[in-house]
């Protein structure tokens, strides 16, 4: 007979014990079963809490890389914007440069000065101008396009900034040579035309008034009154001062360019041989040296050595 074990139940409420029995096998699995849901319900609390954590942590983690998205879109977003201005300056810079090389083209034109003989398309020789680049490509599936274009065109304004660097600099050659040529061109007359003057004798055939043989004067006579100022006509250094034969006191000036400029008949003479002088500086008084029926200055000029017209050279 097998052994029981036998469980007695009392009330404090005054009802009748209850006895329960089982046998000791029974009570052993009783323990096991219970052990077993003990484990596992261990088990099943630990998968709890660290399903738990696990989730709590995929939330966090999922917060920050919405985060880090939302951050992302709007660097994107940023960069795409400012590859769409970077865009917009192109053509803006394009634009000028083309403005510039028209400007340049205009004023070559105004200072009659040839094209360059080097001078191709300002965006190389043959080379067309780029087209006008779209910003708003930098927002659709056309940015890598665009960002290809933007860095071809780069390469083509660097060109174009050097050739147009290069047009500007031979015009300003060109213009501060002429400067110079003009400020060396005697464009004045020597004598100022709101004084009491009158044109004794032009550069013309005549009748010499020493020989009265026929004669080319290679002057332009001014008869004005005696110690009236005689003025340079333009910029130059002198080259002579001082006594010259039939033509008495005499001063002469080289302005370059192959052209110099005489003033005879002087009564006396304010500069001395190596001066510089500037249009308009009075160089020497109206006199009646050398062989003169009279106070006036005899006026030449000579290209290459070469006597020429002056009443051409006047524009006052």
């Amino acid at each position: 007979m097998r052994k029981k074990i036998s469980f007695l139940v009392l009330s404090n409420s005054g009802s009748p014990a209850k006895q329960f029995c089982a046998s000791r096998s029974t009570l052993r699995w009783a323990a096991v079963l219970a052990a077993a849901f003990i484990v596992v319900t261990g088990f099943v609390g630990y998968d709890y809490v660290q399903l738990k954590r696990a989730s709590l942590h995929l939330q966090q983690r999922e917060a920050e890389l919405t985060g880090m998205l939302a951050g992302q879109r709007d660097e994107v977003d940023l960069q795409r914007k400012q590859i769409g201005d970077f865009a917009g300056e192109i053509n803006s810079l394009k634009e000028k440069l083309l403005a510039l090389n028209q400007f340049e083209k205009k004023i070559r034109v105004m200072a009659d000065v040839e094209k360059r003989p080097d001078a191709g398309n300002l965006f190389g020789v043959g080379g067309s101008i780029p087209k006008a680049m779209d910003p708003k490509a930098a927002f659709s599936e056309q940015r890598n396009g665009l960002i290809r274009e933007m860095r071809s065109q780069v390469g083509q304004l660097n060109l174009a900034t050097v050739n147009q660097d290069n047009g500007f600099a031979s015009l300003v050659t060109h213009l501060e040579k002429q400067q110079r040529l003009l400020a060396s061109t005697p464009t004045i007359r020597p004598i100022d035309p709101d004084s009491e003057c009158w044109v004794s004798s032009k550069f013309d055939w005549r009748t010499s008034p020493f020989t009265n043989q026929r004669e080319f004067h290679k002057g332009f006579d001014i008869a004005v009154r005696e110690g009236t100022p005689i003025y340079v006509t333009a910029a130059g250094v002198v080259t002579f001062a001082g006594n010259n034969g039939l033509l008495g006191k005499t001063v002469v000036v080289d302005h370059g360019h192959g052209i110099t400029t005489t003033y005879g008949h002087c009564s006396r003479i304010l500069k001395l041989k190596g001066e510089k002088v500037n249009r308009w500086e009075t160089i020497a008084l109206v006199g009646n040296t050398g062989n003169s029926t009279g106070p006036h200055v005899h006026y030449e000029i000579a290209i290459y050595g070469v006597q020429v017209n002056p009443e051409k050279y006047f524009l006052n």
